[in-house]
């Protein structure tokens, strides 16, 4: 199982969220620490050793540090404001 971690600016716009994406981002980055390789609506962003997740209207952004199974959130954000 990965270790979720956030950047100051991830904890920042995710506190901007209405609580009921936040419950349902919560519930997705968990099931994604369980297993990063098999969660669904990922993709890898082209050029980048970035990630992105799909949770409803929301992207969230992170980066895989498989050396010490960590999940960094680098930005979470509304998809008309996260590229």
């Amino acid at each position: 199982m990965y270790e979720v971690e956030f950047t100051n600016r991830a904890v920042k716009n995710f506190k901007k969220i209405d609580s009921k994406y936040q419950s349902l981002i919560i519930e997705k980055l968990e099931l994604l620490a369980n297993d990063p390789m098999r969660s669904t609506n990922v993709k890898a962003l082209k050029g980048s050793q970035y990630y992105r997740l799909r949770v409803a209207h929301y992207r969230i952004i992170y980066e895989l540090q498989n050396n010490d199974l960590i999940i960094l959130v680098i930005d979470i954000n509304h998809r008309k404001d996260i590229y």
